[in-house]
């Protein structure tokens, strides 16, 4: 994770190292998600989430660009 103080200095950064801009979060996405993925990691019976549960958390979030994106389907 790496953070960056504004829009300008995340591209001047990538340019730099000729590296593709990757998925970015505001301070506020990065807290809603954080309170959404940890509320429950202390409860005797959190066993991990299902991919399935995964996507239901970044839809909630609206984190559905390619990055979140994944294959919820077991084979």
């Amino acid at each position: 994770m790496l953070i960056f103080r504004s829009e300008e200095h995340l591209q001047n950064w990538c340019d730099a190292r000729t590296l593709p801009r990757g998925a970015t979060l505001t301070v506020d996405q990065v807290w809603a998600l954080s309170q959404r993925w940890y509320a429950d990691r202390l409860d005797p019976d959190f066993s991990g989430r299902t991919p399935a549960e995964v996507a239901q958390i970044f839809a909630e979030l609206n984190l559905t660009g390619p990055f979140w994106q994944f294959e919820t389907s077991e084979k």
